[in-house]
């Protein structure tokens, strides 16, 4: 049985030396780009209802490069001044260089797990006495 379409859960890559341009040319087969999921991000309002003050927390643990722009975008709308001593727990390393798109990266005050959730939990057991805030989807269990 030959495979003839491959169905791809992104957006269509905008560039062309793609790899799937490239097995779309060599293998003929038809490569379907079909985004199965969407983000939107919550309004200042919804998180002032929520009952949320960012200046109580003084650490946050970031998932995704989404939740990166959602929270500084949101930071922005609530006219929150991001003080420099808070600590960023980064899941894994590229959230962290994407990260230095919005704050100065030093070392000390931004922290990195290797890919897992999971491999967070000894750098925030190290630091206990940090309020954390993690911005997530509605969906997150």
């Amino acid at each position: 049985m030959k495979v003839k379409t491959i169905l791809v859960s992104q957006p269509e890559p905008k560039v062309e030396n793609s790899p799937y341009f490239e097995i779309q040319n060599k293998l003929k087969v038809k490569i379907d780009f079909r985004p199965f999921i969407h983000v939107e991000g919550v309004s200042a309002k919804d998180v002032r209802a929520q009952k949320i003050d960012l200046n109580n927390y003084t650490a946050i643990i970031l998932t995704s490069k989404n939740s990166v722009d959602h929270f500084f975008r949101v930071a922005e709308e609530m006219r929150y001044k991001v003080p420099e001593t808070l600590k960023y727990f980064c899941q894994s390393e590229a959230i962290a260089f994407y990260l230095q798109k919005y704050v100065v990266y030093r070392k000390r005050k931004i922290y990195v797990g290797q890919k897992e959730f999971a491999e967070l939990s000894p750098l925030i057991k190290k630091y206990k006495d940090e309020k954390f805030l993690i911005p997530a989807s509605d969906q997150l269990n």
